[in-house]
């Protein structure tokens, strides 16, 4: 195997698609700290590299994880996984996870210590822990015994992690503090990952269901699946629409509101589906969709500063 083709395969395991999504809630963070007379750009940058970490080394679990357990077999409809066609080994992807996991600790160890100051323990001990924990869940979501991913609780993670971690997470490292506006961007980050991510369980939800994977969709059913989805993309959007009206500074503020628009769009072509393989064709616009949501916001921000 040439060296060039092997990158490709790790480039393949590590999807690409993903990594806009992993860092909206760090830029909506990021976006509502930016004003502080603290702001730190390094803080900034590091943390949205951790992020993209983390988040390949959630993708190589995903495809250890289903790849042994044989979730992803010649029957599911997404992306073929590198595992599934015998591209990498079991002990190679694994080698793989350990050392992105030990970069992304690295990462997350650099960042912290910009952050804080010298003093200032009780805080890097804190996001040192959520560091370990991001690892512990990155892997347990379909790799090991008991994979909550396996167990309906794979919304929850996302989130947690994607929305209440990454937009409180990064506004702390940068403020040290946590201000009650931020909880609306929190919760429209979060709801909006967790309908990615349940976009993805309607796609599988036949092979899941087969392979004894249990996610909200595959619980249940498609029609309700599709209900759960309404609420996520029209809840996310309401609590959006309220925490702008705390921060917005004139009509320039509300830019971020523009991606509504795409947003009731994809969730009218949602509700119209009813072939599972369709779903995938709106993964990429959704997670699109949060990340220049993430963006317009963090440049209104600057604007205003």
């Amino acid at each position: 195997m040439s060296q060039k083709s092997l990158l490709t395969i790790w480039v393949t395991a590590a999807r690409l698609r993903t990594l806009p999504l992993s860092v909206a809630g760090i830029v909506v963070g990021n976006a509502l700290a930016i004003q502080n007379e603290e702001f730190c750009p390094y803080a900034f940058g590091g943390t949205l590299l951790t992020a993209i970490v983390f988040q390949i080394l959630s993708n190589f679990a995903n495809d250890y994880g289903d790849g042994i357990k044989g979730t992803d077999n010649h029957e599911r409809i997404g992306p073929k996984r590198v595992l599934q066609q015998n591209l990498l080994s079991p002990k190679t992807l694994l080698k793989g996870i350990v050392i992105t996991a030990v970069v992304g600790f690295l990462l997350a160890a650099a960042t912290v210590s910009i952050a804080f100051e010298a003093g200032e323990t009780k805080s890097v001990f804190t996001f040192l822990g959520l560091a370990v924990v991001a690892i512990v869940a990155a892997y347990k979501y379909t790799a090991g015994k008991g994979a909550y991913g396996y167990h309906a609780l794979g919304d929850v993670f996302v989130f947690a992690f994607f929305g209440l971690l990454a937009v409180g997470g990064s506004f702390y490292l940068q403020t040290k503090q946590l201000d009650p506006h931020i909880w609306w961007f929190a919760f429209a980050i979060g709801g909006l990952s967790t309908a990615v991510l349940n976009l993805n369980n309607m796609r599988d939800m036949q092979n899941d269901t087969k392979a004894g994977k249990k996610t909200v969709a595959a619980f249940l059913g498609l029609k309700s699946a599709k209900t759960y989805h309404s609420i996520l993309v029209l809840g996310s959007i309401t609590s959006f629409m309220a925490g702008l009206t705390n921060i917005a500074d004139g009509w320039i503020g509300y830019a971020p509101l523009l991606m509504v628009f795409p947003l009731l769009l994809q969730l009218k072509s949602t509700r119209k589906l009813e072939i599972h393989g369709a779903f995938d064709g709106l993964l990429k616009p959704l997670a699109l969709s949060i990340f220049g949501t993430s963006i317009i916001l963090l440049l209104t921000q600057i604007m205003g500063a």
